[in-house]
């Protein structure tokens, strides 16, 4: 019925389009946070890791517990972990990113007894303000990474827009911060963490920065949120759908909830068995989204149902039971999230698990 077609091959080609923009000596990070980004993390995470990518991250301990079960062996970084979920952070050997004072502490009294120092991430605030440990708090944690039984492994720090068009001054505030940081711990002798401060886009747009290791999300997946650097990659997935019904309609009728459509003419309708709960969201309704059947564009008219959409079809020969693709080739999901003023991050993860994911060579 519908359907995430998840090629593999545009997979790789994304790993190695990415690392040939690193030096040889450049780790990357592989993200699969959030379901792999909507397309299964799982099977993503196997890919990757028959790829050799150096890591992987996710943003919460259950993620990386799901990876282990399955088996992956990689190391694991925990971008947000919770501190009620530490024991099973350790017990699962994922590497916690400690990002305050309160997780360090929390942390360090879990590991204290521990035979063999645990790996550890740390993360700083730069001007994001998220989370993070404060510029001014880095010699606070070099003094206590000292005396701790925790093995500093990598240190970094996240850019508030490392999209936008160079120069721009907060993204630089931020390098120059950050580099004042890195600086204050290689003066440390008990430590040696290698440094990472670029996402996607950063790997594209401050390529000077790449320092030990960058972290690759929706790169990956065939984004890099810019026309000119999303060129270089290809989407892995397409969604699709089919026809369950097809209405022929007067001029004045209304379509959907809350009469969410008027048909300005004599029109036919199509409903497609795909709804918000499956990731379509509301505002892509009232002719804000469109799909392809074929190479033709029809518009979503009327308000996106929890499990349906309708289409407008007039213009378009098709029959029940035809295919129709939400994104892929005829339109990624970077363009149809734009339709509807949000971000391809948002579509994709919010892809829901009534859609079938099916691998491709």
């Amino acid at each position: 019925m519908n359907q995430l077609r998840i090629s593999a091959k545009a997979l790789a080609h994304n790993f190695w389009a990415l690392k040939s923009r690193l030096s040889p000596s450049t780790k990357l990070i592989a993200v699969v946070k959030a379901n792999a980004y909507g397309h299964g993390a799982v099977a993503v995470a196997k890919q990757l890791e028959a790829l050799q990518t150096d890591y992987l991250a996710v943003a919460y301990v259950a993620e990386g517990q799901e990876l282990r079960e399955a088996g992956i062996q990689l190391p694991i970084m925990v971008f947000y972990p919770q501190i009620a979920h530490f024991k099973t952070l350790i017990d699962y050997r994922l590497e916690p990113v400690l990002y305050s004072k309160q997780t360090w502490h929390a942390f360090s009294e879990l590991v204290q007894s521990t035979t063999a120092k645990y790996p550890v991430h740390i993360k700083y605030n730069t001007g994001l303000n998220r989370i993070g440990f404060l510029p001014e708090e880095a010699n606070w944690v070099i003094a206590n990474a000292a005396k701790s039984n925790m093995s500093l492994i990598s240190v970094y720090s996240h850019l508030i827009e490392s999209e936008g068009p160079r120069p721009h001054r907060a993204s630089d505030k931020q390098i120059n911060t950050f580099l004042e940081i890195k600086a204050l711990h290689e003066k440390d002798t008990e430590q040696s963490p290698w440094f990472h401060l670029l996402n996607t886009s950063g790997v594209y747009n401050y390529p000077e920065q790449q320092l030990d290791a960058v972290r690759c999300g929706i790169g990956l997946y065939g984004f890099a949120n810019h026309p000119e650097w999303d060129q270089s990659l290809q989407p892995i997935a397409t969604l699709e759908s089919v026809i369950s019904q097809i209405h022929h309609i007067q001029k004045g009728e209304t379509v959907g909830y809350d009469q969410g459509w008027v048909a300005p003419k004599d029109s036919v309708i199509a409903t497609l068995p795909l709804g918000h709960a499956d990731g379509i969201g509301r505002h892509f309704g009232k002719q804000k989204g469109t799909v392809c059947i074929g190479a033709t564009k029809v518009p979503i008219v009327g308000n996106v149902c929890m499990d349906m959409l309708m289409i407008d079809v007039s213009n378009c020969k098709c029959q029940v039971g035809d295919t129709v693709q939400i994104f892929g080739n005829q339109q990624s999901a970077a363009t149809l999230a734009r339709q509807s003023e949000t971000i391809s991050y948002e579509l994709l993860t919010g892809i829901g698990s009534r859609v079938f994911r099916i691998w491709e060579p």
